[in-house]
């Protein structure tokens, strides 16, 4: 093999060593920058997880938000018409209440109110003696059907009548004008009492009030407030 021969064969060894170092060259590169699409592809995926991570969690945080204010709005307007029901409810009971300051001021029906209230008030206590509190105003009245009264017991409930104390305590007046609208007041009845105190049989007129209001006061506020 002449010399020109062998630095043929050379300069083919030395193209072929060059064209597969090319080709190897060019398999790395390639492999490299599919690692590094895959590598950025993983970065964006990962990023877009916690974006929407965030974005539902902010978006849980402001439901939380809108259903605690929603319900906060609800309660508040609940509140507002109790209190308009009972700003309605409490004008009625007034309004009653001063209605009933004309009842002590017709004598004779008055006369049979109080001597209802003693037979009803006796025939809950049933007792030997009673202690009987009354306004000073109607002192007269109740000495007036004191003893009809206790016959009226006697009779009704088969019972010997009892004795019957008239106390020099005395009920409050009555509301008048609202001059003595800061302490306790009376429209009229009575109130009888066990000589021991243990049993109160109250019926005033305005205890009476109150259980009747207490009774009805759903079918008020119905009639009422719907």
């Amino acid at each position: 093999m002449n010399d020109q021969q062998v630095s043929k064969q050379i300069q083919q060894m030395v193209q072929f060593i060059r064209q597969e170092a090319q080709e190897k060259a060019n398999e790395i590169t390639l492999c490299a920058q599919e690692e590094c699409n895959i590598e950025k592809l993983q970065i964006v995926e990962a990023e877009k997880k916690k974006i929407r991570q965030e974005y539902e969690r902010k978006s849980k945080h402001v439901d939380v938000r809108k259903k605690i204010e929603y319900s906060m709005q609800l309660n508040a307007s609940r509140i507002q018409v109790l209190q308009a029901q009972d700003d309605v409810v409490n004008e009625m009971k007034d309004a009653t209440r001063k209605e009933l300051l004309q009842v002590a001021g017709k004598k004779a029906p008055y006369k049979g109110l109080v001597k209802a209230l003693i037979i009803q008030s006796l025939m809950r206590l049933k007792e030997d003696s009673v202690l009987l509190r009354c306004r000073e105003m109607d002192v007269s009245v109740v000495n007036s059907v004191l003893e009809e009264a206790k016959r009226d017991y006697a009779k009704r409930s088969g019972l010997m009548a009892p004795n019957i104390i008239v106390d020099k305590v005395y009920l409050p007046p009555p509301l008048i004008d609202n001059r003595n609208s800061i302490g306790p007041s009376c429209s009229g009845g009575v109130v009888l009492a066990s000589l021991d105190g243990k049993i109160v049989c109250e019926n005033t007129l305005d205890a009476r009030l109150e259980l009747v209001f207490r009774q009805k006061l759903p079918e008020i506020r119905k009639h009422l407030c719907g």
